[in-house]
């Protein structure tokens, strides 16, 4: 077990540990948490020669958060830009760093992605619930102290492992940060063919501007409204990325920490890829739903997850 630590000197926004989430529990009315950019949130632990799903920070638009090591760690960034620092000297994302004792590690503000992974050896440690360390806020479990909240001023976070197996990333192997606008694959679903042509044509050949509304239970679309024929349904079960379209005709990426059921009609749902792709666009991104089918985001999926085997 290891004997160092590090401290939170100055809370950010959004810091959350996170791991690959809770599975078998939406019957109980518990969502899947996780990391939402699940692709970094992999590379981060690969990076460390970690557990690919060990529990790592999750840390959203950086605003200042500021850790202060108490001993030497090595450590992995991965996924968005935060404009890390450590005592002020730029950091890369996506590789291997050594934090010294005195020294503190800071992310700033986004200057590319919204979610930055940073991985500790052998993982973070943190009580499991329900089989996951991960942070649900809504269910207030999971994390440091086991109510879903985020790191707060003068927490304490330790690792489990004493040593890291560093290594480099492979040349463009991380997820590509969002810029300006980004593609999105999605699966037809169920109700697809109670929405109007019209709609349809709409759905996959407007831009779509992510809102400011958004957090890991879902992301708002805003565009020309999509009308659904279908005058209600029954609730049902919710996958990741499953896009709702409300009365009011805008699209809803339900995310992570979704309901586990609904009742609005759906057009479809991301693939997994896309909803990591997604989770780092900042609000004002363009992008564009592309239909793909099932038997292709399966494939697709099965290519990624054989990039850590």
């Amino acid at each position: 077990m290891s004997q160092g630590s590090i401290t939170v000197k100055q809370a950010g926004p959004l810091a959350l540990i996170q791991d690959a989430g809770r599975f078998g529990v939406g019957h109980l009315g518990v969502t899947q948490s996780g990391a939402a950019d699940w692709i970094s949130f992999r590379w981060a632990n690969w990076l460390l020669g970690n557990p690919i799903n060990s529990a790592a920070l999750e840390i959203v638009m950086g605003g200042n958060l500021t850790l202060e090591a108490g001993s030497d760690v090595c450590l992995a960034l991965a996924g968005a830009d935060l404009d890390a620092r450590i005592d002020g000297e730029p950091l890369a994302p996506n590789a291997c760093f050594t934090l010294k004792a005195g020294q503190c590690l800071t992310f700033r503000q986004p200057r590319a992605g919204l979610r930055a992974y940073l991985a500790f050896p052998g993982g973070l440690q943190a009580p499991e619930v329900l089989g996951s360390r991960a942070c649900t806020a809504r269910e207030m479990i999971g994390g440091l102290h086991e109510d879903g909240k985020p790191l707060q001023t003068g927490d304490q976070l330790s690792w489990q492992g004493d040593t890291s197996s560093p290594r480099r990333m492979p040349d463009n192997a991380g997820l590509p940060m969002p810029q300006k606008r980004c593609h999105l694959p999605l699966v037809l679903g169920s109700q697809i063919a109670h929405f109007t042509g019209r709609s349809l044509y709409q759905a996959f050949n407007q831009p779509w501007t992510v809102d400011q509304r958004a957090d890991r239970m879902g992301i708002r679309l805003t565009g020309q409204a999509l009308d659904s024929k279908l005058e209600g349904m029954i609730s049902e079960g919710i996958p990741l990325g499953a896009v709702q379209i409300p009365p009011d005709g805008q699209p809803i990426v339900l995310m992570n920490d979704r309901q586990t059921i609904g009742g609005y009609p759906r057009i479809g749902a991301l693939t997994p890829s896309a909803c990591a792709l997604l989770s780092q666009c900042l609000p004002g991104t363009e992008v564009r739903l592309h239909p793909v089918s099932a038997t292709q985001a399966q494939v697709t999926h099965r290519r990624q997850l054989a990039v850590w085997e």
